[in-house]
């Protein structure tokens, strides 16, 4: 008979909290440890489960509940740990499913936790959580640039993060920038606006005002990137199917130790003169193979507005073929 390899798995627990997640004198650790006769530690941001291969496996998803509760700010208890394993071995797929049920983003000071409502949002959100850039591609109305405020603003309170820079293509999509009034700033603000809006969500508006005075949260016109090294910081490039190839890899050369990046565009909208010339086209064909870097693709099911949305994203799809000569 051969005998089960002992392995080590890591479950990542940043941003959940330490107390909460192991318990009073590691209490919850403990017992996860006891009841599947493994090892369990936690080490800064991650929680470690070494032991025989078959133990290890049946701990995660119960490993993975817990962070999330954790990062919920939700007490349990060690009888809850019991339960949760229990479960685990009996329906592991309900077990799961609850799992994601469980997954979102509690905002230390907000009245509500942000929970993905798809799929596809769900997926996003566990992109965004285990790599270091995330690009998050799909039509209007799915939560792409909401969800990325969301974790970021979660990143920036929790101090895993020192700012937050929000950053858009100032693209004129029929309308003449030059023509608006007042100075650059009152000119590129309206283009800057649904980046505002998700953070008023998010924050009450004097933390946010004070945020952006002490430049811990940044919102800039793409062009204003150039040159910088943005260390310890979350960014989030929002509308990039706007943004040229060399500003798209300006941008993502920005990167700088500690920071995380998070793309998001519909490739349905590009403004640009030369759609060819979309940096968010280019590097869906070249990043794909790159590790760390993770496509997440959104479609209608996963819109989250208005019931008619959904409708006028499909008659827009089936005019698209239709022109193309797929509806023949």
């Amino acid at each position: 008979m051969v005998a089960d390899p002992t392995i080590q798995r890591e479950v990542p627990a940043d941003g959940a909290d330490e107390l909460l997640l192991a318990g009073v004198n590691d209490a919850h650790l403990k017992t996860l440890s006891r009841l599947a006769d493994l090892r369990v530690i936690l080490r800064r941001d991650k929680l470690i489960l070494s032991g025989p291969s078959a133990a290890v496996e049946r701990s995660v998803p119960v490993a993975r509940r817990m962070v999330r509760m954790a990062r919920l700010q939700r007490a349990f208890t060690s009888g809850d740990v019991e339960r949760y394993f229990a479960e685990a071995q009996r329906e592991p797929v309900e077990a799961e499913r609850e799992l994601a049920d469980e997954e979102g983003v509690a905002l230390p000071g907000a009245r509500k936790v942000i929970r993905p409502k798809s799929d596809g949002q769900r997926a996003y959100l566990k992109a965004m959580a285990d790599n270091d850039i995330v690009v998050g591609i799909g039509p209007a109305g799915t939560g792409k640039t909401y969800l990325a405020v969301a974790m970021a603003v979660d990143a920036l309170v929790r101090k895993r993060v020192r700012r937050i820079i929000l950053t858009r293509p100032a693209v004129e999509a029929g309308e003449a920038l030059g023509f608006l009034p007042g100075d650059i700033r009152e000119k590129v603000d309206p283009y800057l606006r649904p980046l505002y809006d998700a953070l008023e969500d998010m924050l009450p508006p004097d933390r946010i005002r004070k945020a952006i005075e002490e430049y811990a949260i940044e919102i800039a016109p793409l062009a204003y990137m150039r040159g910088r090294t943005l260390s310890d910081a979350f960014l989030i490039l929002d509308e990039a199917q706007n943004a040229t190839t060399a500003q798209m890899k300006m941008f993502l050369t920005r990167l700088g130790l500690n920071s995380r990046t998070v793309i998001t565009g519909d490739k349905t909208q590009i403004d640009l003169a030369t759609p060819d010339e979309s940096g968010l086209l280019e590097i869906e064909g070249i990043l794909q193979s790159v590790d760390g870097i993770e496509f997440v693709y959104l479609d209608e099911a996963d819109v989250v507005r208005h019931r008619l949305v959904k409708d006028i994203i499909r008659a827009y799809a089936r005019n698209s073929e239709e022109k193309n000569g797929g509806g023949r």
